[in-house]
C-alpha cells in the first residue's frame, strides 16, 4: 500500500485535538491503526498489540545513529548544553551503553526498595491537605500534585528541596523540546536550562563526594568512583533524567486521575477504600488518562509495519495513549472500569526502556490519592479543566477544586 493512501493530517496543536485526542484515536483504530502522520512526517502506530510489540522490538531504538540535525538550516550549534546532557541519558541510549547505565542505576535505585518511602509520602500528603485553604478553591496541581513527587525525588537524590522551583523551571524548559513545531526561542530556553541544571548538579556532586550521605546521588558517585565507568557526563545526565522523570509524568498523571475519578458518579472514597481498590483504580487511571501519549523510535533494520516497511534511519511514533484505548484490546475502552480483567496498559512503556521509576510513581499515586479522597471526600471541580497545549505530555494546565470538608486550614 502507498504512503499516500494512509496519510492523515491532524494538527497536534489544534485546540480541540489537544483537549480530546481520543476521538482521533478512535477514528484511526477504525480506519487505519498504522498511518502516516503528515504533520510529524513519520509513520504512527495506534494499535495496542503492535505498539506493545514494537516497544520490545530490538530492531528499533531511541538512539539516533545517523546524527540528523534538528534543523537542516540552522543546525544544532545553539543546543550544545542540551545535547551534552541528552547524549548521556539512559533514555536515549541503546545496548551496550544502555545496559551498563541501567545496571548502575538499578544498583543504586531499584535495589533500594521504594516501599520504604511509603510512610514519608503518606505524611507529606497529609501535610499538604492540612495546608489547603478552607472553603476556598485551590489548584490541585500546584498545591498538591507537584510538591509530592518533587519533594520525594529531591530527598531521594539528596538535593535541596528548597530549590524545587528552580528544578521545575529547568525541567519544564527542557521538556518543551519534545513538543511539535517548537520555536528557536524554545530551543534556546531549553539549552539555558540544561546549562543551569548541569552547573547545579556539578556543585552538588562535588559536595556529596566529601559528605558520603545516605542518598541516591552519593550512591551514584560511589558507583562511578569505584571504577564502574559512570562518567561525569553520564552522572549528570542520569540525575537530570531522574529529577525530570521523577515528577513530570507523575504530576500530570495525578491531575488526570483526580479529574477522571471526580467525573464518576458517587463517593470517590470507594476508589481508595482498600489497598486492592486503590491499586485497581490507579492502574485504570494509568490506562484511561496516560500522561505521555507519544514515544518515538528509530528503525535500525527494516521493520514491517503492515502498510509500509520502515527503512533504517526512519522514525516511528508509538502512540501510547491510543494503544491504551484500543477497542480490539480492551472491552469498552472509553469507560473507566477499575479492576477490569483486560488491564494491560503501556503507560510506562515496555521492554528495554520500561520506566525505571514506575514503582515509585505507582506508590506516590496510591498514597496521595488515598489521603486526598479520605480527607476530602466532597471534592468537586470548579469549572471545566483544560489540558496544556502539549500533545506529547497530556496534562492539565490546572485543576481547580473545592471541598466542603473540614481538615483544611484557613
Amino acid at each position: 500500500m502507498s504512503k499516500l493512501s494512509h496519510t492523515v493530517s491532524q494538527d497536534p496543536r489544534d485546540p480541540e485535538f489537544v483537549q480530546d485526542p481520543y476521538d482521533f484515536y478512535a477514528e484511526m483504530h477504525r480506519l487505519s491503526p498504522v498511518f502516516y502522520w503528515r504533520e510529524y512526517g513519520m509513520w504512527a502506530v495506534a494499535g495496542y498489540d503492535q505498539v506493545n510489540a514494537l516497544l520490545r522490538d530490538r530492531r528499533l531504538g531511541r538512539e539516533n545513529r545517523w546524527g540528523a540535525p534538528l534543523n537542516p538550516v540552522e543546525g544544532r550549534g545553539h543546543l550544545g548544553d542540551f545535547d551534552r546532557i541528552e547524549s548521556g541519558s539512559l533514555l536515549e541510549r541503546e545496548p551496550p551503553a544502555h545496559t551498563r547505565l541501567r545496571t548502575l542505576v538499578n544498583r543504586a535505585f531499584v535495589s533500594r526498595s521504594v516501599e520504604r518511602l511509603r510512610p514519608r509520602i503518606h505524611a507529606l500528603a497529609h501535610d499538604l491537605v492540612d495546608a489547603l485553604p478552607a472553603g476556598q478553591p485551590f489548584d490541585l496541581l500546584s498545591e498538591f500534585a507537584t510538591p509530592i513527587p518533587v519533594t520525594v525525588i529531591c530527598e531521594l537524590l539528596g538535593v535541596p528541596v528548597e530549590r524545587g522551583d528552580d528544578l521545575l523551571g529547568w525541567s519544564h524548559a527542557m521538556c518543551e523540546m519534545y513538543v511539535p513545531q517548537r520555536s528557536r526561542e524554545t530551543e534556546e530556553r531549553a539549552n539555558l536550562a540544561a546549562s543551569a541544571f548541569g552547573a547545579f548538579l556539578t556543585a552538588h556532586i562535588d559536595e556529596h563526594r566529601h559528605t558520603k550521605a545516605d542518598d541516591l546521588l552519593s550512591a551514584l558517585i560511589a558507583v562511578r568512583d569505584t571504577g564502574e565507568k559512570l562518567s561525569d557526563e553520564e552522572l549528570i545526565s542520569t540525575c537530570v533524567l531522574l529529577l525530570n522523570a521523577g515528577h513530570e509524568a507523575t504530576v500530570h498523571q495525578t491531575g488526570n486521575a483526580v479529574k477522571t475519578l471526580l467525573e464518576q458518579d458517587g463517593d470517590p472514597r470507594r476508589f481508595v477504600a482498600t489497598p486492592e481498590a486503590t491499586t485497581a483504580s490507579i492502574e485504570e487511571a494509568l490506562r484511561f488518562g496516560a500522561p505521555l501519549h507519544m514515544f518515538t523510535r528509530y528503525a535500525y533494520e527494516p521493520v514491517d509495519l503492515g502498510p509500509v516497511t520502515l527503512k533504517p534511519g526512519k522514525q516511528v511514533a508509538l502512540l501510547l495513549g491510543a494503544a491504551n484505548r484500543d477497542p480490539s484490546a480492551f472491552e469498552a475502552p472509553d469507560e473507566f472500569r477499575p479492576g477490569r480483567a483486560d488491564q494491560k496498559n503501556v503507560t510506562f512503556g515496555a521492554g528495554l526502556h520500561f520506566c525505571i521509576g514506575a514503582p515509585l510513581a505507582r506508590l506516590e499515586l496510591q498514597e496521595s490519592l488515598s489521603v486526598l479522597f479520605e480527607r476530602l471526600p466532597t471534592l468537586q471541580m470548579d469549572g471545566v479543566p483544560r489540558y496544556r497545549d502539549s500533545f506529547h505530555f497530556h496534562g492539565l494546565e490546572q485543576l481547580k477544586l473545592s471541598s466542603r470538608d473540614a481538615g483544611a486550614t484557613a
